[in-house]
């Protein structure tokens, strides 16, 4: 009779158990990320004063979850500080919809998944964790001993600037201005400077006379410059008018000396023919200038006999032999 009750005892176990762990399964699977666990680790450089036990995680400005620890964690041995933040997410704000029902956490880091302190209230100065996509960041997961899934974590604009700001050399700096301010005072009481102002008022005095005396010379000859400019104008019209019939002059003028250098290539012709070997003129020509020159013979000797005898002329060629 006994084993009975025990049999019946082990099967209602067995039946709860089961029970319990399609219970547990139904409610894993019920989280938006798909993990194992319904709880996500951050891990923050910076301060989290302000961030309490129960803050909201909000994605896209959507909470989707509350934070439910804070750690921090100093490692001996670089002695370094690491803030980690649990928190857990639920799914009372956002569902899934499509047919993967596997694990997308991986996915979502992929494609920029990140969390990032932000301010609830300027007056209390509370934090919060707001997740958002930021495709070009990179993943920076720390190494921790967690069993729940890790969330990367990009710093806030005013950590950004905080880091920036603790780059500067301020003794640089300083000592930057101080040269600054001393090549400028060296500058200022240069005396080259000093004399600037003085040389400064009489380039202005004399730019004041040449204004005075440009003015005067323009109204001396405004009247000239304006008949110079209407003469101008007369002659530029009437040029303007005459153009077309010098255009048609100088055409005119170009026919007649092409007519001209025609009648000149014909003349050269004709006084080539004349002077050629064979030309009948030209040997007419030659006889006439051997005669010129048997004449201008007899003329010579004529001449020098009438220079030795004068009286050669009255007494004949007779009496010159005798």
């Amino acid at each position: 009779m006994t084993e009975k009750p025990q049999s019946a005892m082990i099967g209602a176990f067995i039946v709860g158990a089961l029970l319990i762990t399609i219970s547990a399964i139904i409610l894993v699977s019920k989280s938006g990320f798909g993990s194992r666990s319904d709880k996500v680790v951050m891990v923050f450089d910076g301060s989290v004063k302000g961030l309490t036990l129960g803050a909201p995680v909000a994605l896209r400005g959507v909470q989707i979850g509350q934070v439910t620890d804070i750690e921090l964690i100093l490692n001996t041995d670089s002695i370094d500080l690491t803030m980690v933040v649990e928190a857990e997410l639920n799914d009372d704000n956002f569902r899934r919809v499509g047919s993967n029902a596997s694990d997308l956490t991986e996915d979502l880091i992929e494609s920029g998944l990140r969390a990032q302190l932000n301010t609830q209230s300027i007056l209390t100065g509370l934090l919060y964790i707001q997740m958002d996509f930021h495709p070009n960041s990179e993943v920076r997961l720390i190494d921790i001993d967690s069993e729940y899934t890790q969330i990367p974590t990009i710093p806030t604009d005013l950590e950004r600037f905080a880091l920036e700001f603790q780059k500067i050399d301020f003794a640089k700096l300083a000592t930057d201005i101080t040269a600054i301010t001393d090549n400028i005072d060296r500058f200022v009481g240069d005396e080259d400077f000093q004399e600037l102002p003085r040389d400064l008022r009489a380039s202005l005095a004399s730019l004041d006379t040449m204004t005075a005396q440009l003015t005067s010379v323009l109204q001396a000859n405004g009247p000239k410059l304006e008949q110079l400019l209407d003469t101008s104008t007369q002659t530029m019209t009437e040029v303007r008018t005459e153009i077309p019939q010098l255009s048609a002059s100088a055409q005119t003028t170009l026919q007649e000396l092409d007519t001209a250098a025609a009648a000149f290539e014909q003349a050269m012709q004709g006084v080539t023919e004349v002077i050629s070997d064979d030309s009948s003129t030209r040997y007419q020509l030659d006889i006439a200038l051997k005669e010129i020159a048997s004449a201008s013979r007899a003329i010579q000797l004529l001449a020098r006999t009438l220079e030795e005898r004068p009286d050669a002329l009255i007494r004949g060629k007779n009496e010159e032999t005798r």
